[in-house]
């Protein structure tokens, strides 16, 4: 049995997906189940209720499990989250836990300088420590966060970003999905650390051109400071946490503009990797 934690995020979603369009079984762990409508009817998903951070909650969601896929909500609880799900792996019997991590692509970017990028090297190396099978998973900036910049696109035919003349390496969540498919169901990972980027270093005005070309209208790159971007996201409801820890990647990214692309783990895996275009291709509606 695999189980899939955080089952009911984008990341945890795709994984989910990928696995049952692979007639693979698969355990979905989910806080609460009426978020799981999106998994809860795919073929060969069990949708099981608990909090990782409640280890007497996971007993039945972690019965019989040989491999578990661990991700969790990016918020500061994240590495007493991840470290109390792996305890409680370990005394259940879990064999081989699979890290969901994170690498940016910015060439010298400071992990310790963004908080996440933190916790997750941390949990990396409690992991290592557990004497658990272990295999970490560290792609890059997600392309799935211009999605949220997609309503000042279709409105105002504007890319607002506190980017400057950076570039940066997005990979599309689906294909992070299909390497997590091998790595859970092959044998030879374990102790392995897998990096990805998406195929091509993009410029944010590449990115509004990549947008504008697709959707058919102009689209143009303002580059705003990282207390305007801030401000604005806090406006908009974000958590003031999630804030304050995009403030600080966007401070390392202007201090490290250029990115590296890595395609071995694509290459190694076999997996095909999505363009920028065809991920907007694919989300044209929503920047329309």
């Amino acid at each position: 049995m695999i189980l899939v934690t955080g089952a009911a995020g984008n990341n945890g979603q795709a994984a989910v997906w990928e696995l049952s369009r692979q007639s693979v079984k698969v355990r979905a762990l989910v806080r609460d189940a009426s978020k799981a409508t999106a998994i809860s009817d795919l073929a060969n998903v069990e949708v099981v209720q608990g909090d990782m951070q409640k280890p007497e909650t996971l007993s039945g969601a972690l019965d019989g499990v040989e491999r578990a896929l661990l991700i969790s909500s990016a918020t500061p609880a994240m590495y007493d989250t991840q470290c109390t799900f792996i305890d409680a792996a370990k005394a259940a019997g879990v064999r081989h836990v699979v890290k969901f991590s994170g690498k940016e692509s910015s060439i010298g970017f400071n992990p310790d300088n963004f908080s996440f990028t933190r916790m997750h090297a941390q949990v990396e190396h409690y992991l290592e420590a557990s004497r658990l099978d272990w295999t970490h998973i560290r792609p890059s900036q997600f392309m799935q966060v211009y999605l949220r910049e997609a309503p000042g696109i279709a409105s105002r035919g504007v890319l607002s970003l506190a980017a400057g003349d950076i570039d940066l390496s997005p990979i599309d969540i689906q294909d992070i999905a299909k390497i997590c498919f091998w790595v859970l169901t092959t044998d030879g990972n374990e102790g392995q650390a897998y990096e990805m980027t998406g195929p091509q270093a993009l410029s944010m005005p590449d990115i509004a051109a990549i947008i504008s070309d697709i959707v058919g209208k102009p689209v143009r790159y303002e580059s705003v400071t990282p207390e305007q971007k801030r401000e604005g996201q806090l406006a908009a409801g974000l958590p003031p946490a999630l804030v304050d820890a995009l403030y600080d990647q966007a401070i390392e990214r202007l201090a490290h503009p250029r990115s590296r692309v890595f395609l071995e783990t694509h290459e190694k895996f076999g997996v095909e990797p999505t363009t920028f275009a065809d991920f907007i291709q694919r989300h044209k509606q929503l920047f329309a």
